[in-house]
């Protein structure tokens, strides 16, 4: 075999073993949507989403992921004028007074797109996914939502950053370094006006992964991973309020992965946090809501595992947009 191989593999199992065949994110608070297909067309309006992460930098090919998302809801009656909507411009989401006035969604649709570009060493992965889901009002102030997300994975391998010992190697055919496969998540959303939870599975197709057409070597998989999160949102003064929450990930055969965030929100304005991830990270994050329009935020991780000898840490930002937004809210209203 090879030397690179052997380090590649190196590096999938250590990434497997945190759970990361699908990329992490600090700030899964901010989009859930890439991880659950049930909050397509959450709010209101067009949710644009674009983000980079740069994990553990200052490690050589440490994982580097980016994404672009784009969700909306489909129907009149929840788009246009009802109980749901901000009535005009100025109105904050984050106040105890819209908390207190909160009803539940009209019965309707959501639709989708996500596109995520995942590279660690000289592998690197692709993945477009179209979703769907419907939202229904269960109680004036519970709200229920299921969605499905369909897409392909493409998966690269890039020989030219591996140091072969044999010029001819059974694991790697030449002309078959990449993979191109079919793929499948689903996931619930519960929501209210002070809380949300959800659970999600994505690659619940199980696909087999390899180079080679020799079976001898084919025995890399994609396996199920599990997404099941919760937050709450507690009030410490009319437009201050404090919002923790949770996400538990699991993937077989690697350790259940535990992310503790504390999001502290000034009216609709901006907002601060802070992060752990269980033997791994501590991080620190904070957002601005620029204008009805536009949004940023940005993480920082501090490397807290045996990686902090050579990584200085992982960056994460996202730039969000609000498109068709005729209210004018300047933060999410169902994902807070």
């Amino acid at each position: 075999m090879k030397r690179g191989i052997l380090c590649a593999l190196a590096m999938c199992s250590f990434v497997l073993a945190f759970g990361q065949q699908r990329p992490q994110y600090t700030q899964y608070i901010f989009n859930n949507y890439l991880l659950n297909p049930a909050l397509s067309g959450i709010e209101n309006y067009t949710d644009v989403k674009a983000g980079y992460r740069n994990q553990w930098h200052g490690l050589e090919g440490a994982p580097v992921t980016t994404y672009f998302s784009i969700n909306a809801p489909i129907g009149k009656d929840f788009i246009y004028g009802n109980a749901t909507s901000t009535p005009g411009a100025g109105n904050n989401p984050m106040s105890r007074s819209y908390v207190q006035d909160y009803m539940a969604s009209e019965p309707h649709h959501g639709i989708g797109f996500h596109a995520v570009i995942d590279k660690t060493g000289p592998l690197s992965r692709t993945d477009l996914n179209a979703t769907y889901a419907y939202h229904l009002g269960l109680t004036s102030t519970l709200n229920v939502a299921v969605g499905v997300a369909v897409g392909l994975s493409k998966i690269d391998l890039d020989v030219s950053k591996i140091t072969l010992e044999n010029s001819v190697d059974p694991a790697i055919i030449a002309d078959q370094n990449n993979r191109m496969k079919p793929d499948a998540s689903a996931g619930i959303w519960v929501y209210g006006p002070r809380y949300f939870a959800g659970i999600s599975a994505q690659q619940l197709l199980g696909q087999s992964i390899s180079f080679t057409n020799d079976n001898k070597y084919d025995q890399g998989k994609q396996v199920p991973h599990i997404f099941a999160t919760a937050g709450i949102k507690l009030f410490l003064g009319e437009d201050i309020a404090a919002i923790p929450s949770i996400m538990v990930k699991y993937v077989s055969p690697a350790p259940t992965s535990l992310d503790l965030n504390m999001k502290f929100a000034f009216r609709d304005r901006f907002w601060i946090g802070g992060s752990y991830r269980k033997n791994d990270s501590f991080s620190a994050l904070a957002g601005f809501n620029v204008s009805s329009l536009f949004g940023l935020s940005y993480s920082y991780d501090f490397t807290t595992s045996e990686l902090r000898s050579v990584s200085d840490g992982s960056h994460e930002i996202v730039l969000s947009l609000l498109l068709n937004n005729r209210y004018k809210v300047t933060c999410p209203q169902k994902t807070f």
